[in-house]
């Protein structure tokens, strides 16, 4: 059989390699379907037509689906460096890419060829005698800066923020007051990416960014109207007034304003409060506690035994990105997780059903996570800089997983986690979720999510012995605590006693004393029963005072407690809570159950039909709707948010507004009556969700419900995928017909549950600080702080932040 000249045979094949656009991705540092990059044994293949990148294992399944034989093989190996070498001077504030810090990483030697599948034919590169396009082709490709590369430097720059000169001379007019959240753009329905302008108090939307996303300019749009210069971030404004965010439009930069709290507070922001006892007395205090903390939960200073193997994995910091460590380390530890992308389904399978470009399918990079966790292929000791491979064994550190895929595409649709920025575990948690669900839709039946979902029935007895039951899907129990049930009260008061003393004497405080709360009390708060004042009653067609209880009406496999210990104070001083949670290794919640509707009980009737409607409407509270419009919201907005939500509270209203603000019909007057209730829908709407696979009559009711806007009616019928047609309320009212329960197909179980991760948070905001996770695995507790792996000696059980419970199978 005669050999095939490699030339000749790239020759044949040159139809199928392409001279990359400025606009193509181009990935170059890691394997689409794996962890390997350059410096990985076989290195890595540039596909030269779709410009995806393989390692050696998986090129050959890309040929086999795509037909693509020409690839760029980039192949990275360890130069050894002489020991006197000089540090560079870094440019960008930065560790370890180009222009920023050199943490002394090895230097490395680049070679390429050209590969032609399915023989791995190999042709050096750089030659003369390759053809011209294959030479611009891999010039372009080596050129471009890599999509990972891209996407790691983004948010980067070192550049000293100037002193704006507009701050100093900058005026003030109007009379708005700045609610502490809950912010809108006047101009559209953007919650996020708002700005403040500092001269007349406008909330509006940022820049719309090249791809669609961000804002709608209504912010710089408002500065070329009026010529109004300064602007600050919502959400960027914390205690550290140097960090906010502030954009001077005449400078085209971010800049300072050395009178920002002075402009703030003219909005009602008030900072002054928080500068007075915050900067004097706590300052000290908080440092200790932060150092304490970062002590305790990282379990500094303790020789912590590394550990290696399947489920051993350690992440690398991408640049803040601990929030996503430490959850992702929990969820991949559970049953459901490990078995839907990683025991059931290969590499192979993932990508074989993925789409063309597999890096932006959730299913594969999910794949690939959990491949990357759980086989133990990647779980090896971090190698010495000086180029030997020998491990250090004295600290737990590896090499470990940089999930820059993955944090890009879970990224994507939200604005916040594709920052470089800190983020809240707990949103982090609750948006991923979200994200899976949302690609488990076709089979909900595999849905790792659903083990983490329960339903939560809240009953509200009436003073006329009616009752009303009201019901909700979750995926964590958000609990208060309630400091008052410290256990350690007696040291406490000799502590603050000790404290005063020291404080006017000037000296430090030798050791802080922090009150202790067991879990028991939290979870107790929960269910306790809760007066609602001025309470609309059908049955008595008046105001009066109800009782508010809430249950689970199902256990989930897996309960996650969320201890809320971030509390805004007055002033927009937002507060970490200093104390101990004692969390028993063993939880029983059966008592929480709810009863739902007993023998005997009366449901109040809805309101009255026809000439009656009038009268019997439910009217908001004048108390719940002055304290909401006193932080800046609409009127009509809080009379809506008071009715919705039964006039049960400030809070409860709130929370009802915030997740509202969107709708399309929150601006249409309140509608007394039912004619409201069969608002005609737009017949080429349902069409169009019958299109998606839904039901016609799920379509009309989503549709409904979400006042004829598509894509939240999708959002809709994804979170309530129980609903039946002939349920149109989750509310259990006395009408006749039989809804199907919104919490029917979830997980259920005994309600014995054992502790077995926990996420603790290190720093004084959700904003700021580190996230280190302690998993039980094997029998033993284990330390995931990023990249570093071992068995806990003290694993933080008083300290978390999120707990995750695992029910014991009774």
């Amino acid at each position: 059989m005669e050999e095939i000249n490699p030339m000749e045979l790239l020759r044949s094949n040159l139809y199928r390699v392409r001279i990359p656009e400025p606009t193509n991705r181009i990935y170059k540092q890691e394997c689409c379907l794996s962890f390997d990059s350059p410096r990985s044994e076989g290195g890595l293949f540039v596909d030269m037509n779709t410009f995806l990148a393989f390692g050696k294992g998986y090129v050959v399944w890309n040929y086999e689906k795509t037909g693509n034989p020409v690839y760029l093989h980039i192949k990275q190996t360890k130069k050894l460096v002489p020991e006197d070498r000089p540090s560079k001077k870094p440019t960008l504030l930065a560790i370890g890419i180009d222009g920023g810090f050199d943490n002394n990483e090895p230097e490395y030697e680049e070679t390429h060829s050209i590969v032609i599948l399915p023989n791995y034919v190999a042709l050096p590169f750089p030659s003369v005698e390759l053809p011209e396009k294959v030479r611009l082709a891999v010039d372009a490709i080596l050129m471009a800066e890599g999509a990972e590369r891209k996407e790691q430097v983004a948010a980067w720059t070192a550049d000293k923020k100037q002193i704006s000169a507009y701050a100093m001379e900058l005026r003030q007019i109007g009379s708005v007051v700045v609610p502490p959240s809950g912010w809108k753009c006047t101009k559209c329905d953007k919650t996020e990416n708002l700005w403040l302008n500092l001269t007349d108090g406008m909330i509006l939307c940022g820049r719309r960014n090249w791809d669609g996303t961000g804002g709608n300019n209504h912010a710089i749009e408002h500065y070329k109207e009026t010529g109004y210069p300064l602007a600050v971030k919502l959400g960027t404004i914390t205690a550290d007034l140097e960090a906010a965010d502030v954009f001077s439009y005449p400078e085209d930069d971010s800049v300072v304003d050395p009178l920002l709290a002075q402009h703030l507070a003219y909005f009602g922001i008030d900072f002054s409060s928080l500068q007075k006892t915050e900067m004097t007395t706590a300052e000290r205090e908080l440092d200790q506690n932060t150092n304490f903390d970062w002590n305790r939960i990282q379990e500094s200073g303790q020789e912590v035994e590394p550990i290696y193997g399947p489920g051993y994995t350690g992440l690398v910091n991408l640049g803040n990105s601990c929030y996503m460590a430490a959850t992702m380390q929990v969820v991949f530890s559970t049953h459901s997780f490990c078995r839907r992308y990683y025991m059931n389904q290969s590499l192979k399978m993932a990508f074989e059903t993925a789409p063309a470009d597999p890096t932006v399918d959730l299913n594969m990079q999910l794949t690939k996570l959990g491949h990357g966790l759980l086989s133990g292929k990647y779980s090896v000791p971090a190698s010495e800089k000086d180029g030997t491979a020998a491990p250090v064994i004295t600290d737990a550190k590896q090499e470990g997983l940089p999930p820059r895929m993955f944090k890009a595409l879970i990224a994507a649709s939200h604005p916040e986690f594709s920052t470089m920025r800190q983020q809240d575990a707990l949103e982090y948690f609750l948006h991923f979720l979200d994200q899976v669900e949302r690609s488990n839709a076709v089979k909900p039946e595999l849905d790792p999510s659903r083990s983490f979902k329960f339903g939560v029935e809240e009953r509200i007895l009436c003073s006329s012995g009616k009752v009303a039951y009201n019901k909700r899907l979750d995926y964590i129990l958000s609990l208060n605590i309630p400091l008052h049930e410290a256990t350690n009260k007696e040291e406490l008061e000799a502590f603050h006693k000790i404290k005063a003393e020291k404080i006017s004497e000037g000296k430090d405080v030798d050791e802080i004393v922090r009150p202790r709360v067991p879990l028991e009390a939290c979870l107790a708060s929960f269910a306790a029963p809760e007066e609602i004042p001025e309470f609309y009653s059908t049955a008595l067609k008046a105001k009066t005072t109800a009782i508010k209880t809430a249950g689970l009406t199902s256990f989930p496999d897996y309960l996650v407690l969320h201890m809320r210990k971030f509390v805004m104070e007055a002033g927009w001083v937002p507060k970490k809570l200093d104390v101990y949670i004692d969390v028993p290794d063993i939880i029983d919640i059966s008592h929480m159950r709810s009863k739902g509707i007993q023998p005997g009980e009366e449901l109040l009737p809805e309101s009255a039909p026809g000439s009656e409607v009038e009268s019997s409407q439910p009217v908001a509270n004048e108390e719940i709707v002055a304290q909401l419009v006193s932080m800046g919201f609409n009127q009509l907005h809080c009379q809506k948010a008071a009715i919705n939500t039964l006039n049960t509270g400030v809070e409860e209203a709130m929370n009802w507004l915030l997740s509202h603000m969107d709708d399309p019909d929150i601006d249409a007057p309140i509608c007394h009556g039912a004619q409201g209730a069969e608002a005609s829908v737009d017949q080429s709407k349902v069409d169009t969700l019958i299109s998606f696979g839904f039901q016609e009559e799920i379509a009309r009711m989503a549709l409904k419900a979400s006042g004829g806007d598509i894509e939240k009616a999708t959002d809709w019928i994804f979170n309530n995928p129980n609903t039946s047609a002939s349920s149109d309320m989750d509310t259990t009212t006395s009408s006749g017909s039989v809804p199907t329960p919104v919490d029917a197909g979830l997980p259920d179980g005994g309600g014995r549950y054992r502790l077995f991760g926990i996420v603790s948070h290190i720093g004084t905001s959700t904003q700021c600080g580190h996230y280190v996770a302690h998993i039980l695995k094997d029998g033993r507790w284990v330390i995931f702080n990023d990249n570093k792996v071992g068995a806990s000696i003290n694993p933080p059980k008083d300290m978390g932040y999120l707990y995750f419970f695992e029910r014991i199978a009774s």
